[in-house]
């Protein structure tokens, strides 16, 4: 839908902020690739950033890693997360 092609086009802006990818541009990041070990070979570091990312922009807590390992699988994953949360 065009709200979540919407909210996966922010989230790309915000991961790139948040994780300082100073030479990635929202466009190079393909929302169906894996974040973690691939794509963007983000690390447990960059997880937390994302967490917190997540809390400030969107106001949602994660609380297991579980969570957010489904939550962090890529960005089109990401967007239903928040989401879901939302409407929760």
């Amino acid at each position: 839908s065009a709200r979540m092609d919407d909210l996966i086009a922010e989230l790309k802006t915000h991961i790139i902020q948040a994780l300082k990818l100073k030479t990635v541009k929202p466009e190079n990041i393909d929302p169906d690739a894996p974040l973690f070990g691939g794509g963007l070979g983000l690390d447990s570091i960059d997880a937390l950033e994302l967490v917190v990312m997540l809390e400030r922009n969107y106001g949602i807590k994660i609380e297991e890693m579980e969570a957010a390992r489904a939550a962090f699988a890529s960005v089109r994953a990401m967007a239903k997360f928040v989401t879901e949360k939302r409407a929760a």
